[in-house]
């Protein structure tokens, strides 16, 4: 996934109610429970059904690290989707997100003054219709590059703009990002 989409993410993973299963017999036993049978889960994990009956049976408790990986993120997506949905839902509608970035932020002015771009460090608190939209374009399968155009956006009509109360028609620079929760 990407930078931005990953935190995303994690923005929605806070909301679980439980913990994911930790072990490899616990996540294989849950795949089988999703996927109904055991065949469905090798092909997925591109390993043998054996190998997948092992796992449930816990004769091999330790897999190898690109399959340990794949397993692990074969459960984190599949991992309690009505309390996944409802958070997003709930972003969506009402709490909005708080963007967490440091990254090149600012827009075209005289240099020296204080709104030339320049590494800036945001955490700010973003309306739920933007939560919409982002959720909105990762379900449409947005690129990074057009996920954080959007954070760019957001960011400059909340952070510059103060919500249409100042800085009109401003273009808004966000590059060189170096973390975005």
């Amino acid at each position: 996934m990407s930078l931005f989409g990953d935190g995303l993410e994690a923005a929605v993973q806070k909301a679980f109610t439980r913990p994911a299963p930790r072990s490899a017999g616990a996540r294989m036993r849950y795949l089988v429970r999703q996927l109904k049978g055991t065949k469905a889960v090798a092909q997925m994990l591109r390993i043998s059904q054996r190998t997948v009956e092992r796992y449930v049976k816990d004769q091999i408790r330790r897999p190898r690290a690109d399959l340990a990986q794949r397993l692990e993120a074969a459960v984190r997506e599949r991992w309690q989707p009505r309390v996944r949905e409802r958070a997003r839902r709930q972003a969506a509608t009402t709490t909005g997100l708080v963007i967490d970035t440091r990254a090149r932020f600012g827009f075209t002015a005289a240099p020296g003054t204080t709104d030339d771009a320049r590494i800036r460090h945001l955490t700010l608190a973003l309306p739920p219709q933007y939560a919409a939209r982002f959720f909105d374009a990762q379900d449409a399968g947005a690129s990074e590059q057009q996920l954080r155009a959007l954070a760019g956006e957001a960011l400059g009509e909340v952070y510059f703009r103060d919500g249409g109360r100042r800085a009109h028609g401003l273009e808004v620079e966000f590059t060189d990002v170096e973390f975005e929760l």
